[in-house]
């Protein structure tokens, strides 16, 4: 009985090791995104201070090419838009697993509990 407990054990520990590498991943790429962000709303307060008269550059491999500031605004404000979704899709994923991990926590503490139980039982008929 024991021998069956411990195999349950170890597979549900394996299952919450893998969740907490993928809730560990997810939170570097949150991060990455929050530091994506902070650069970019950093580029649009810079063009908010710019008029027509100003002139933009976008660079696109090895070469600088003049740009419209209307256009290159967009582009920001799009950007800024596109990183805020894929924030709040991680919080919600980020979520989903920590109730995953949680649940698995309850799982291995009564499995846990069951495996020394049947140790002392096994333990008390030696």
């Amino acid at each position: 009985m024991a021998e069956a407990i411990q195999k349950k054990l170890k597979a549900e520990v394996e299952k919450f090791t893998q969740i907490q590498k993928d809730v560990s991943k997810s939170m570097s790429l949150r991060q990455k995104l929050e530091t994506q962000l902070t650069e970019n709303n950093i580029v649009k307060e810079e063009m908010d201070m710019l008029d027509s008269v100003n002139t933009v550059y976008k660079l696109i491999g090895p070469v600088l090419v003049k740009q419209d500031l209307d256009e290159a605004k967009a582009t920001v404000a799009k950007r800024l838009e596109y990183i805020n979704g894929e924030i709040q899709r991680y919080d919600a994923l980020l979520k989903d697993m920590e109730k995953k991990s949680d649940q698995h926590r309850e799982v291995l503490s009564s499995l846990q509990q069951e495996f020394q139980k049947a140790q002392g039982l096994a333990v008390g008929k030696a």
